[in-house]
């Protein structure tokens, strides 16, 4: 029994949607460059992407054993009864509700196996840190010297 779908015999909708979606940033995005800047002025002092946990977290207190995640809207199924709708209404439909399910299901699991390890996993939303980058900042610098 198969683990994840299968996208194989799924194709993009247009040579657009195609190009949009390799210009996608898997590091170093918007929010998560604004989130870093926040921390970084509040004086904490961080790693990023590191390789030897799981789901390659994109901000790390190592000596707090946090890990922070920088999830997008779309990819990461915010409000997901309503986008689902809107998405099954749209081309390739079959396409993203598996895809993005399937991103929710992979960050349950790395948020599982870093608990497993001892670290507190804390996921923001990319708009929440566009909108705001500094008060989350303040809102995880509150959680981090808590851990201290």
């Amino acid at each position: 029994m198969r683990k994840t779908p299968s996208f194989k015999l799924l194709r993009p909708s247009s040579d657009l949607a195609t190009r949009v979606g390799r210009g996608n940033r898997k590091r170093d995005t918007r929010p998560e460059v604004l989130l870093r800047r926040a921390l970084w002025f509040l004086g904490l002092r961080y790693r990023v992407h590191v390789r030897e946990l799981p789901g390659l977290p994109d901000i790390v207190f190592t000596r707090q054993r946090i890990a922070i995640f920088c999830d997008g809207d779309f990819w990461h199924g915010r409000n997901w009864v309503q986008r689902r709708e809107r998405l099954a209404k749209g081309s390739n439909s079959e396409y993203w509700i598996a895809k993005i399910e399937r991103n929710m299901q992979r960050d349950q699991d790395v948020d599982a196996k870093l608990k497993v390890l001892g670290w507190s996993v804390i996921r923001v939303w990319e708009n929440d840190i566009k909108k705001d980058p500094e008060a989350i900042a303040s809102f995880l610098a509150s959680l981090i010297n808590r851990q201290c």
